[in-house]
This record gives structure tokens, C-alpha cells and sequence, in this order.
């Protein structure tokens, strides 16, 4: 058995924790071990004065980290879920994905707490066209900026540019103990949050056998179960992070839950919809609710977003 373990990571605070989280986990299982993190500065890190959506393409926080992984120079890849393509390059696979942490979207506002306290026309700071629509859905007097940078960059410039409020992942916030910073928290009938969000994606070579041998007890299913449905909705609709779009799925008596939504960008126009069936069949359900709300009307926005160049 290997002695020592290479984990790949970008370098903001938030996926050091990530990936020091694993390590520390695989190091709990496995003693013996050594970890040794190996930092990367990805394409999504190095443009940021650009919204995602400009950018293009997929894998934007991830192809680097693939590359050395193929390569042999790192073992593993500790990624935030939501960033991960729903398509992987060949030859590597998803080894595990952590227990969820609430997947949930939240505020930040100290002057105005939330959202229907904002006053008329307030500017509100996100990176996320699916956050952008849902909150132009419930109140179109908002001003959008484009917010791109790491947590701690975000809530600097929450201040230095003036913003009413910005909107953040509850996860990364609680992760870094910035959790006192939130002042709502949005239920996914709020705001319906990104594909994976809240889960840590750990991916490998799909020959390391001994890799996924031991990833396979850090692995939690029952997260895996609900985002490979959320994933299979992403990918019937070939969505990623630049897409108005948001699915979240939860497991009961196992039985899951998928709730859904497409949006256009302005919020003006939302499709949304619900679906529930054996958790095991998540691929099954998800494609099928993607379908559903493609068919309802989803396409047009879908469509319309390619025609206009946001979505490449």
C-alpha cells in the first residue's frame, strides 16, 4: 500500500480547507499515510475581472488539476461538486463525495439583513446567473454586479464597492467559520441552489485501484445517490455554472426528490418543476425532469442563451 498521497487543490483558503479536510479524513483511515497538497492555479482563478459565463466552456476550475492527474503528478483532486463538468475527461472518475453540508444559498448584508429589507434598486453582488434570475424573479428592482474572487475577496468587496448585499454558498462560508457573517440563509423554495453544491467531489484515475479501494470509505452515498440525479439534470440539459439553472435533491425513505428550475436570465420567465422515484434511479430522474422542463419551455431560454453568446 502507498505510503504517500498527492492531493491536488487549488489555492484559495476554501479549497485548502477542502482538500485538507480530505487528507486529514484519509489520514484518520489510514495512519500510515502521508499527504502532501500540491497547489494549482486554475483558468477560472487567473480571470476574474470576466463573469464565468463570458469566459466559457467548462472546466474552468478544474482542467489543470485533470491534467496532472493524468500526468501521475498528484493521486487525487479535491473539488467544490458544483464546479465539476457533469462529463469527465476519460480515464478519470468521481472516487468519492462527501457527506453534504447544507447546500444552501445565503445572504450577506450587515446594513440591511434581507432580501425584502434591501431597498428599491439595491445592488446586490453574485458570480451565478442561477442566482441572479431568482432574485431578479422576486424582486426585478435589484442591480446585479458581477462578483468573482474568493470568499474573503467577495466579502471585501461587499464593502470596498459599496454593495447592499452579496450571496454566497452557506457551505464555503460555515467551512471557513465565517458562518456569523450570514444574515439570511434561503430554503431551496427560496433559491434552488447549484448542481452539488455543499459537496466536495474527490476525483482520481479510474485504473488507481488502490486509490478508489481507499476513497471508498470516505465516500457517503446517500450524498452521491441525490447529486448523481441533480448531475443528470445538468447534463440532459448540457448546463454548467454559466447557466440559469438550479436542481436540488433530497432523500427520504429512499426515496428522492428532485426540484428544478430554468430561468430566464431577467427572472421573468421561470420553469419549475418536481420529481420523485427511488433513490437509486437518480440518473433515471433527473434526465426525465430535465426533459419535462425542456419540453414546458425550457428550451426557448436555453435557446435564446446560446443565440446571445452566454452560454458557449
Amino acid at each position: 500500500m502507498r505510503t504517500i498521497i498527492k492531493i491536488g487543490t487549488r489555492k484559495s483558503a476554501l479549497a485548502l480547507w477542502q482538500a485538507e479536510y480530505v487528507g486529514s479524513e484519509l489520514k484518520r483511515l489510514y495512519p500510515h499515510i502521508t499527504v502532501e497538497l500540491v497547489h494549482f492555479d486554475t483558468k477560472g482563478d487567473q480571470i476574474l475581472e470576466k463573469p464565468l459565463a463570458e469566459i466559457g466552456g467548462k472546466g474552468l476550475f478544474t482542467a489543470e488539476l485533470e491534467a496532472a492527474m493524468h500526468n501521475g503528478d498528484i493521486d487525487l483532486a479535491v473539488h467544490s461538486l458544483k464546479d465539476m463538468p457533469t462529463d469527465l475527461p476519460a480515464g478519470l472518475v468521481l472516487g468519492a463525495i462527501s457527506k453534504r453540508e447544507e447546500p444552501y444559498d445565503a445572504l450577506v448584508s450587515p446594513k440591511y439583513k434581507t432580501l425584502d429589507q434591501l431597498p428599491e434598486g439595491a445592488r446586490v453582488g453574485t458570480s451565478s446567473l442561477r442566482r441572479q434570475a431568482q432574485l431578479l424573479h422576486v424582486r426585478p428592482d435589484l442591480q446585479i454586479s458581477v462578483l468573482r474572487g474568493n470568499v474573503q475577496t467577495r466579502l471585501r468587496k461587499l464593502e470596498d464597492e459599496n454593495l447592499d448585499a452579496i450571496v454566497l454558498a452557506q457551505a464555503g462560508l460555515k467551512r471557513l467559520e465565517l458562518g456569523e457573517r450570514i444574515t439570511q440563509t434561503f430554503t431551496a423554495d427560496e433559491m434552488i441552489p447549484a448542481v452539488g453544491q455543499g459537496a466536495l467531489a474527490i476525483e482520481c484515475r479510474e485504473d488507481d485501484t488502490e486509490m478508489l479501494e481507499m476513497l471508498a470509505r470516505i465516500n457517503d452515498e446517500s450524498t452521491r445517490q441525490a447529486v448523481e440525479g441533480e448531475r443528470s439534470f445538468l447534463r440532459q440539459l448540457n448546463g454548467g455554472c454559466q447557466v440559469p439553472m438550479g436542481v436540488h435533491g433530497t432523500i427520504h425513505k429512499g426515496q428522492l426528490t428532485l426540484k428544478a428550475i430554468i430561468s430566464s436570465l431577467d427572472g421573468r420567465t421561470v420553469y419549475e418543476g418536481e420529481i420523485t422515484g427511488p433513490a437509486s434511479k437518480g440518473g433515471i430522474l433527473g434526465k426525465n425532469l430535465a426533459k419535462a422542463l425542456y419540453e414546458e419551455g425550457g428550451k426557448r431560454i436555453v435557446d435564446a442563451l446560446v443565440q446571445e453568446g452566454i452560454i458557449k
